[in-house]
């Protein structure tokens, strides 16, 4: 449990709202180290981390965390930030822009305590090995609090059920962490509407749908349990791996090919680019035969509009925009 519940949290947000909009009513100025309010518990996978204070020195291990950031608006509240998967999304390069870059991937435990971090924010449960930031109980004796997304517990499965509610709780347990609850709030709500004019549309009714993660001997897919199912249900579509337990798992090719999808998603990696996985696709003799790469029935996602995270829903609207270029009739 968090120290300051949710119901609390609203609560001050509407009184807030309601100050604003009286006149004359000085504005409550927020400083990184401020205590009202605190301490905040962040629980995930199994450990609870205690914040005494508003973060001022925080560091993201991962795009995932750097983008839930940025996206809340709490660039200025960054000491350093590290290991990207792709671009930064447009909308935040400028603020990312202003944040030290401590490493292209993990920083290593010294590398981070130079920083002076009073908080770290990792994706992945890798990001807290003894070799990059440190464990999260190491990270506690030394008076620095953490937060590990609860969608890598380790093991490749998530800590809690992969939908857009649990997204959303993300960036509401992030914006507590913060103090700028009032802003998650209104990712959710920015969101949900994005995510209901695609409910409505539809635009992938009818249409089955392969999502290439990477792979070359066999494939890395997106499968039942994770961000890709979510991007696929959200635009109405049907994933020929759903059936399949996990967020991604490998399958054969044989497989896929016994699938005959009508559209390929592809993420786009760094360590995977899309051009990549079209090369092998065109050029394998079996693989080039299937309905989706004879038409060339192409989308191409960045990887972190792929995974559990703020980007989720834009990678929902940037397949919905791609299937309406594409000639399915």
């Amino acid at each position: 449990m968090r120290s300051r519940p949710l119901h609390a949290i609203a609560l001050y947000a509407a009184a807030a709202a309601l100050l604003t909009g009286c006149a004359g009513a000085p504005a409550a100025e927020k400083k990184a180290g401020d205590t009202a309010g605190y301490p905040v518990e962040a629980t995930s996978c199994g450990f609870t981390s205690t914040i005494e204070a508003r973060p001022e020195r925080a560091v993201t291990m991962n795009q995932g965390a750097t983008e839930i950031a940025l996206a809340l608006g709490v660039e200025d509240q960054l000491a350093g930030t590290a290991y990207l998967d792709d671009q930064v999304a447009p909308q935040w390069q400028r603020a990312y822009d202003e944040v030290k870059v401590l490493s292209k991937e993990y920083p290593d435990h010294e590398t981070l305590l130079a920083a002076e971090p009073d908080f770290v924010y990792g994706s992945y449960v890798s990001a807290f090995e003894p070799k990059a930031a440190g464990t999260r109980e190491r990270l506690a004796e030394l008076g620095i609090g953490s937060y590990l997304s609860p969608f890598d517990c380790g093991e490749n499965r998530p800590g809690i059920e992969v939908s857009f509610e649990s997204v959303w709780s993300e960036v509401e347990t992030v914006g507590e962490v913060f103090d700028v609850p009032e802003r998650a709030a209104e990712i959710r709500s920015e969101q949900e509407k994005t995510l209901a004019a695609l409910a409505k549309s539809r635009p992938a009714d009818g249409l089955n749908i392969f999502w290439y993660d990477s792979g070359d001997k066999d494939a890395f897919a997106g499968t039942g349990e994770g961000g890709p199912q979510l991007v696929i249900e959200a635009v109405g579509g049907s994933n020929v791996f759903a059936d399949v337990k996990g967020g991604w798992e490998t399958v054969s090719w044989e497989r896929v090919v016994k699938t005959d999808p009508d559209v390929i998603v592809l993420a786009d990696a760094s360590w995977s680019t899309a051009e990549e996985k079209i090369e092998l696709l065109e050029s394998d003799p079996v693989l080039k035969e299937l309905r989706a790469v004879k038409n060339r029935s192409y989308i191409t996602v960045p990887f972190s509009e792929t995974t559990p995270g703020v980007r989720l829903a834009d990678g929902a609207t940037h397949v919905a925009e791609q299937l309406a270029e594409l000639d399915l009739s």
